[in-house]
């Protein structure tokens, strides 16, 4: 009698596990779905936004804040059309130093902080070649120019130069105004000197990279 009633509650033991184990697939493949779809609308609207700039995904090249925190994306800056050189190396940790005076026209202060490191200045005053050269001659390992256009989130401008037989050899590079402002207001309201990025980032290579743009650059 046991017997019998065991025999005929272990198939349905059998159905319930399946089923559940069913509902449970059904739930995580909505979940892949769902999640696949979303990146995909989101690198679709950063395809978008790059196109009107006259710069392809493939023409920028991407920096990851890593310190702050609160400013942790990865950002774009397009490479200078004619002059300045490239990222022989990968920098997983390098300092991001705000340059003084501000927008790199003359010779720059605090060299020992400067020396080794990755520039940020703001366009405006002199040629975009000559204030490569001032970071160049304090020791810096690349600049990077933010608009003076606080509001530009998506266009960005080609760097040539300015006609003169200068042309410095480091990596030149066109920052959004948007993103140089965010980047040094966290600065600022953190009395911290430098942020911390690493730079050249392999955007191909992160499947999340949609994700971790800025957001005031997404929407």
């Amino acid at each position: 009698m046991v017997r019998s009633l065991i025999s005929n509650i272990e198939p349905h033991w059998t159905f319930v596990s399946l089923t559940s184990r069913n509902s449970t697939d059904v739930v995580n493949m909505a979940n892949f779905v769902r999640k696949t779809a979303l990146l995909l609308y989101q690198w679709w609207v950063f395809m978008l936004l790059c196109c009107p700039s006259g710069f392809g995904v493939n023409e920028l090249l991407y920096f990851r804040v890593i310190h702050p925190e609160e400013i942790g994306y990865i950002f774009s800056a397009a490479p200078a059309k004619d002059f300045g050189g490239d990222f022989t190396s990968t920098y997983d940790e390098i300092f991001l130093v705000p340059a003084d005076p501000a927008d790199a026209c003359s010779d720059l202060k605090d060299r020992d902080i400067i020396e080794g490191q990755v520039i940020l200045v703001e366009r405006g005053e002199c040629s975009f070649v000559q204030k490569a050269r001032y970071v160049e001659e304090a020791g810096g390992k690349a600049v990077l120019i933010a608009d003076n256009a606080m509001d530009n989130d998506s266009h960005y401008l080609d760097m040539v130069t300015d006609g003169s037989a200068d042309k410095p050899s480091i990596p030149a590079l066109f920052m959004l105004g948007r993103d140089g402002m965010m980047i040094k207001r966290s600065l600022q309201r953190q009395a911290l000197l430098w942020a911390v990025i690493s730079i050249p980032v392999n955007v191909s290579s992160l499947a999340s990279f949609p994700l971790k743009q800025p957001p005031w650059t997404l929407w």
